[in-house]
């Protein structure tokens, strides 16, 4: 029994496997994921100069730190992942608007496999630090909207429609 070529991580006897990367060209691979918080009155009371200070200390600082961490152990996390050489890693947070905090990863690397994934984790463990240290303000917080925005590199490219 052979597995359908279109499942690229399964082995010709159907058993999960890491897709051999090792025939393609090393190219520059960029990636850029979204998530986006709706934040409750209760932690948007807590905005000031364009920052939110918790308990736990400067919270869009440490988000951009974790969303980083995040990026470079996506292989670790995510089975078939590749474990790859991050040329960059650059979050970005904007302040919240009409509630909605947004949150923007991009990951570059050259290498033989794209880094949607580490764009992916960056952006969704970035939120998660967020939510963690403004949970005591208020559990309400929605995470939301996670999602690859853009890739370029290697076999095609995308934008999300908005």
């Amino acid at each position: 029994m052979t597995s359908d070529p279109s499942w690229t991580h399964l082995d010709p006897d159907n058993n999960p496997a890491m897709v051999d990367i090792s025939a393609k060209p090393v190219t520059v691979r960029t990636a850029v994921a979204g998530a986006e918080l709706l934040l409750p009155p209760g932690v948007l009371a807590q905005l000031r100069d364009g920052e939110i200070r918790s308990p736990k200390g400067p919270v869009f600082q440490t988000a951009i730190i974790a969303g980083t961490m995040a990026a470079k152990q996506t292989s670790g996390l995510i089975p078939f992942c590749h474990p790859l050489p991050l040329d960059a890693v650059r979050i970005t947070i904007e302040p919240p608007e009409s509630g909605i905090l947004r949150i923007e990863a991009m990951v570059k690397t050259s290498h033989k496999t794209g880094v949607e994934m580490e764009a992916l984790v960056a952006a969704s463990v970035a939120a998660l630090t967020v939510y963690d240290m403004c949970k005591a303000f208020s559990p309400a917080i929605e995470i939301r909207r996670v999602r690859l925005l853009s890739k370029c590199g290697g076999k095609s490219d995308y934008t999300a429609d908005e």
